[in-house]
């Protein structure tokens, strides 16, 4: 498992990190084994959020009663949770100073520890104050509660406008990517390519390589979704080019097909994290193994282009 500093941080983090968002209803021996294989995999580093669950918390509670860790055991994890969405009487997103700071100990309580390892905003707060998430953040940090702070599917300006107040460096952003969902690439290959509707950028644009030149780790979720949660592409019917590509590298590497999927995304000079979000073992296992497996640039390209992404 390929590991690398987070910029901004002390954390030595690996390129791919188990997502926890459906393990509500599962039994504590499901849970143990899901993180057991996790670890057994190199992946040490965990992604929660207050919204995940059938309540408020859900799944951060359930995870910690089904761990049970120990305070060695909580050391070795990296635990990172988000903020901002709110379930009930919305949705809705608030980034107000209270929300954050409720959420944040809610977090706490839930997931049994003294501190969060990174906090994320759960996708842009349209009203947001950014002098009342400077106050939080300076707040959480201060009090050890939170180590380190990021966004999640934030645009470039989005970001300016956080950091024009926030002391701490925004060390992550939390994105959708995959093969056949990548506009976070594809609008910079078709650049200034009118007719093709993937050029067009908004905001500014460019998110992926905002991050890279703010030292900016972007965590790519569902990785292995064709679309905005509308099924996988693996094995998927509707892409019969990409899956051929697809097999013939799984069975070249001498590695299963997820794992080309993965290693589809870790191969970006972006140095990028992959987002599990499944609660199978078996895939776990299979989707670590692209963390080491540097597919060549003709390779990556061969997989967008079957992917239908690349334009000549």
């Amino acid at each position: 498992m390929k590991t690398f500093t987070m910029p901004g941080t002390d954390i030595v983090a690996p390129n791919v990190l188990l997502g926890l968002m459906r393990i509500a209803d599962k039994t504590d021996d499901e849970v143990r084994e899901l993180v057991r294989t996790a670890r057994d995999s190199g992946i040490d580093f965990l992604d929660h959020a207050d919204v995940y669950g059938n309540e408020l918390h859900g799944c951060e509670r359930r995870f910690a009663e089904a761990m049970q860790l120990t305070p060695s055991q909580r050391d070795a994890l990296t635990i990172q949770t988000k903020t901002g969405i709110v379930g009930e009487n919305g949705p809705y997103f608030d980034f107000s100073y209270e929300h954050i700071i409720e959420s944040v100990d809610g977090s706490l309580a839930a997931l049994d520890t003294d501190r969060i390892d990174i906090l994320l905003l759960h996708r842009p707060d349209a009203l947001v104050e950014p002098e009342e998430v400077a106050r939080a953040f300076d707040e959480l940090e201060a009090a050890g509660k939170v180590r380190a702070f990021g966004v999640s599917n934030h645009t470039p300006r989005q970001i300016d406008l956080l950091r024009k107040y926030v002391r701490q460096p925004i060390v992550a952003n939390q994105l959708q990517l995959s093969i056949t969902h990548s506009p976070i690439i594809a609008q910079g290959v078709s650049a200034n390519m009118a007719d093709e509707e993937q050029s067009v950028t908004l905001d500014g644009g460019g998110i992926l390589d905002y991050c890279r030149l703010n030292d900016i780790t972007v965590q790519a979720w569902s990785p292995f979704q064709a679309g905005f949660f509308n099924g996988v592409f693996l094995g998927n019917e509707k892409y019969p080019e990409l899956n051929a590509v697809i097999d013939r590298l799984a069975a070249a590497y001498g590695v299963p097909p997820i794992a080309i999927a993965t290693a589809w995304i870790t191969r970006h000079p972006a140095q990028m994290q992959v987002v599990l979000g499944t609660t199978s073992p078996e895939r776990v296992a299979g989707a670590a193994q692209g963390s080491d497996l540097r597919l060549s640039r003709a390779e990556w390209y061969d997989l967008f282009r079957a992917a239908g992404k690349l334009v000549p």
